[in-house]
């Protein structure tokens, strides 16, 4: 029972339930700065030697810091050692995560932001330290409005007037490294907001940073200590440091927006204002709207939908992620678009994890264990060179209960996270600090979600993007993915499989769409609406024959996908079906096909090589029944479900082939020369191969 709940702590800590997004602090909280009239030599970007240089010739600051830490944080301190000593750490959890986020507000800008990023670090803390940890609220209250306006004038070297027709008197939201005013800009009348640093910061963050680095190499000492703080304060920093300049922010917040343009329209992003914007101050364009977590429109639904994609398209496309996943980040603007705030933190992502985790995801179609256990070493799951058989049936098992209820594509995420997160309390198995930011970007799409339908299911929005970029990307590891998706480990084409991922593309085509109004469709929506011009000969020597039907089909945006330039790869599939097919059927089915060609007189055809009738045309086996049986599900689904159903367990080609020319002229075009060219170079191996029996 304990370990449930311990379970059930950890997933709403990994998911954000508790987080907070309030605009202004909780009454009577003070936060304390270190002011510092003289900053020279301290770094504008993270170093910790520059840091300590600086800070070792004040010892008196430091002295008075470390001891205003302490009467803050002492008591806290002071418990901690009495659990250590009285053997009552796990009792007493639960009041000590409240006792430290009580105190943490007050202990300045690092602090804050130090406890929030270790509160999705199931890796570091307990379960109850993150759920407390979350609860922290980044709000503190606003500096003088003079000593604002001052900052402004220094940062951007004129008077503020000079550049904003009006600023608000106040402002909107105060948070422990800045506040945001409302504004107008003088030149083009277009509304701001305007974020201005908090005067100390980066004097508090240094000094602090110096303090609990020193205190990391003092544990470093002890090897019973076996948390390493100084690299953990050394990997924070560096991010933190990040954070800290509002020109970097503004930028990741530019490049967002363009990596989001062209594929999704409906996700905007306020535009920044590069010659209103310093390291110190940020101006940006005023987005109106609500928080998409209390819209009460009809498209919030297809709002997450899109939300999903965006935040897939930074997990596996761009590998540029938005750090700081939160239901006060996402705003649904009037005009129905989704928009994302705060850039401060971004986390980059590396080919490796990008195309590992689709990998994963190829592997686990097909339920190949013993190469998922080797995706998670890749992925920062399983530390290198640990035993992996301990874990294998471990992960089996897990894998194995997911699957149950329908595929990959039926997963429910948060119980196989939950099932993951479990094997971190009894196994060598930690979840990797980038895929705790996945689980809670998720967790917040799927709460606001859930609110409106109860029965979503976010894989069944997640499955269509990874369709998506299996179908598009072009990296050999993913085209390596694709047919591993397809083919499996036995190498045998599986035409469920195909059908299953054309399903899903076509379902990320019509997500793409949504959102934003029909006005907003981007390049991925275009990905199934592939135009072909008519064509009337398929090659010289086969003139076309065939007739158009009364009522054409309707191309649907998996075939128009396979006719396309970016379909290539993808279609060399379906087509060495197809020519396994053609070569297995009758010789009177070939003749019947051919005519369906237009070709009049095919004997010369098939008749050129002077070979027994039974090498040319071989008794259909098993295997080829099998083939026969692939190729009708795949032209069945292509052409919508118009193909003839087969007649006493025999497949009815040329009804295939009749009902699959027609759909678009240009398909003959495409496929028939590709077609003709394979099945006489197969037909030829055979011949030769059976001549030599």
């Amino acid at each position: 029972m304990e370990e449930d709940e311990q379970l059930a702590s950890l997933m709403r800590g990994l998911r954000g339930q508790n987080l907070r997004d309030d605009q202004f602090a909780d009454k009577d909280v003070t936060m304390r700065l270190v002011e510092v009239t003289n900053t020279e030599g301290l770094p504008l970007v993270y170093s910790p030697e520059i840091i300590s240089a600086y800070w070792g010739k004040r010892p008196g600051a430091v002295a008075t810091r470390a001891v205003q830490l302490l009467s803050v944080a002492g008591g806290f301190i002071s418990h901690i050692i009495s659990d250590l000593i009285t053997d009552k750490i796990k009792e007493n959890e639960v009041t000590r995560a409240i006792e430290l986020r009580e105190i943490v507000t007050s202990l300045g800008p690092a602090y804050i932001k130090l406890g929030q990023a270790l509160s999705i670090r199931p890796d570091i803390l307990s379960p109850a330290a993150m759920t407390e940890l979350q609860k922290l609220c980044d709000k503190v209250p606003s500096f003088p409005d003079d000593i604002a306006m001052a900052l402004l004038e220094e940062e951007l070297g004129r008077p503020w007037q000079d550049i904003y027709s009006e600023l608000s008197p106040s402002p909107i939201a105060a948070a422990s490294l800045g506040q945001v005013y409302k504004g107008r800009l003088k030149d083009t009348g277009e509304l701001v907001a305007v974020k201005v640093q908090r005067p100390f910061v980066l004097e508090t963050v240094t000094i602090d940073l110096f303090i609990i680095r020193n205190l990391g190499l003092v544990l470093k000492r002890f090897p019973q200590v076996a948390l390493d703080v100084v690299g953990l304060v050394d990997e924070w920093a560096a991010r933190f440091f990040e954070e800290l300049d509002y020109v970097n922010e503004g930028e990741n917040g530019t490049r967002f927006a363009e990596m989001m343009r062209e594929d999704l329209p409906q996700v905007v992003v306020p535009k920044t204002y590069p010659e209103y914007t310093s390291r110190k101050v940020l101006t940006t364009g005023w987005v109106d709207g609500e928080k998409l977590s209390q819209s009460t429109e009809d498209d919030v639904g297809s709002l997450v939908n899109v939300g999903v994609i965006c935040y897939l398209k930074q997990l596996l496309d761009t590998g540029f992620f938005h750090a700081d996943p939160h239901p006060g980040n996402m705003i649904r603007t009037p005009d129905g678009k989704l928009c994302i705030l705060d850039f401060g933190l971004v986390t980059k992502l590396t080919d490796d994890q990008k195309y590992g985790m689709i990998e994963a995801i190829a592997h686990l179609i097909h339920r190949d264990y013993d190469a998922i256990v080797k995706d998670f070493v890749k992925l920062g799951f399983i530390p290198e060179g640990v035993n992996l058989d301990p874990i294998l049936p471990v992960l089996a098992k897990v894998f194995d209960q997911a699957l149950e209820g329908g595929g990959a594509k039926n997963i429910n995420f948060q119980e196989l996270a939950a099932d993951l997160a479990q094997i971190t309390f009894d196994y060598p198995f930690k979840i990797p600090p980038y895929f705790a930011l996945i689980i809670r970007a998720i967790g917040v799409l799927e709460g606001i979600a859930l609110v409106g339908d109860p029965e979503f299911a976010i894989v069944d929005e997640a499955y269509p993007y990874i369709a998506q970029r299996l179908l598009t990307d072009e990296s050999p590891r993913l085209r390596s993915a694709l047919r591993y998706t397809i083919y499996g480990k036995t190498g045998v084409f599986d035409a469920e499989r195909f059908i299953d991922v054309m399903q899903a593309f076509e379902n990320f085509i019509s997500a793409a769409k949504s959102g934003g109004g029909e006005d907003m469709k981007g390049n991925m929506a275009e990905l199934g609406a592939i135009g072909f011009q008519p064509s009337t000969s398929l090659v010289p020597a086969f003139p076309m024959a065939i007739s158009q039907p009364e009522n054409p089909i309707k191309a649907r945006a998996a075939l128009s996908f396979l006719l396309s330039d970016r379909g290539d790869f993808f279609r060399e599939f379906i087509l060495d079906e197809i020519v396994k097919a053609i070569d297995a059927v009758s010789r009177e089915q070939l003749l019947q096909i051919a005519s369906s060609f237009g070709v009049r007189n095919p004997v010369p055809v098939f008749g050129m090589v002077p070979v027994r009738s039974g090498a040319l045309l071989p008794t259909i086996t098993e295997e080829d029944r099998i083939i026969l049986n692939n190729v009708e599900k795949v032209a069945k689904f292509l052409t919508a479900g118009t193909a003839n159903q087969t007649v006493n367990g025999d497949v009815n080609v040329v009804s295939l082939v009749q009902e699959l020319l027609p759909v678009l002229p240009s398909i003959t075009s495409k496929i028939l020369p590709d077609v003709l060219s394979r099945l006489s170079s197969r037909v030829f191996a055979r011949v030769i191969r059976e001549s030599f029996l």
